[in-house]
């Protein structure tokens, strides 16, 4: 992809402490060392690599965010949640903007590189991997799955953000996290319609989030994930167990 662009990194902290940062010895999840390297220089040198111009670092805490100003990045001062720390994140970097996390310790450039050559269209597009794909390259992964008609889908933590409109999208991620422990609110944002058809086995997941994102005045798409190890990142300590050793292998 020819065209610049900024990238957002969210490494923020869980209220009260993460228990891999625990176990680790470290005060954040992002400074946790893998291949003699924090999650976050990992993370930010794949997308230097990969040609992001300003790479901003969402971050909790003072130590994350001087050592994200260490790795030449810009800090920024996290919101209360992922989204509205992605949503700070576009009004400070602006459009376009890619977004990945400090625990995609595996980033690779040419993964970036292949997702923005892929040319999303539209508002906003979402990388996924389908299972056969996650399996066959990291088999000993235990992964969330997605559900859909057209298989198991897992995410691949890299959203691009191509328009300012793309902040309605993420204000609506961010009211679907304000009701997470109300489900028949989310049930209600996605329609009775859509429902019916995800509970008969008939929606696939293009479908789900292109009228997930109508409903939010965006045009939302999914692009697939040839590399399976793409779908792995560091949220368990049998996750930073392979990471590591995968790390090491190579």
């Amino acid at each position: 992809m020819s065209a610049p662009f900024n990238a957002l990194v969210l490494a923020g902290s869980r209220p009260g402490g993460d228990p891999l940062a625990v176990h680790a010895g470290v005060s954040d999840k992002a400074l946790l060392v893998i291949g003699g390297e924090t999650m976050l220089a990992r993370v930010v040198a794949a997308l230097r690599a990969a040609g992001a111009a300003d790479i901003y670092v969402s971050a909790s805490s003072d130590a994350v965010r001087d050592h994200a100003a260490s790795l030449g990045a810009i800090p920024l001062a996290a919101a209360t949640g992922p989204s509205p720390s992605a949503r700070e994140g576009l009004a400070a970097a602006g459009a376009p903007l890619l977004i990945s996390t400090a625990d995609h310790a595996l980033l690779r450039p040419e993964w970036v590189r292949a997702f923005l050559d892929s040319g999303p269209p539209g508002d906003v597009a979402a990388l996924l991997a389908r299972r056969p794909t996650v399996e066959r390259d990291a088999p000993a992964t235990r992964r969330t799955w997605l559900r859909f008609a057209d298989g198991d889908w897992s995410g691949c933590n890299l959203f691009w953000l191509a328009t300012p409109a793309a902040d309605a999208a993420l204000a609506m991620w961010q009211a679907v996290e304000a009701d997470r422990k109300r489900p028949w609110r989310i049930v209600r944002r996605l329609g009775p319609g859509l429902l019916l058809r995800y509970l008969a086995g008939r929606l696939t997941l293009g479908r789900a989030v292109a009228a997930l994102g109508a409903r939010a005045g965006v045009d939302a798409r999914v692009v697939e994930s040839p590399f399976g190890l793409a779908a792995v990142d560091v949220d368990k300590l049998a996750d930073l167990d392979l990471v590591r050793a995968l790390v090491e292998r190579a």
